[in-house]
């Protein structure tokens, strides 16, 4: 989902490729198509289209997949949406 950013370079997505199954198990959970399956082995092609929700992780029958909910600028932007109001930028963020 191209047009859906929070900012660029804070995602904690991450992916072992070497360890991934081909089951696409991440392109089917993921709601940004952050995922697609290239050849036998999915891949993140789109990483700062990451919102952090951990769908991908709990999904992966083999860990392949990590990332850490709500650590980097997504969360800060979801409480902004959901306080209405600029919050403090933790150390976690930004």
């Amino acid at each position: 989902m191209k047009d859906y950013r929070y900012l660029t370079g804070v995602s904690t997505l991450l992916m072992t490729q070497a360890s991934c199954a081909g089951c696409g198990m991440c392109t089917l959970v993921c709601p940004h198509g952050v995922f697609k399956m290239v050849g036998k082995k999915s891949q993140i092609i789109d990483k700062d289209g990451c919102m952090e929700c951990g769908a991908c992780v709990l999904n992966c029958p083999t860990g392949s997949v990590a990332v850490t909910p709500g650590v980097g600028c997504a969360a800060y932007i979801i409480q902004t949406w959901i306080k209405g109001k600029k919050l403090p930028v933790s150390a976690n963020c930004c």
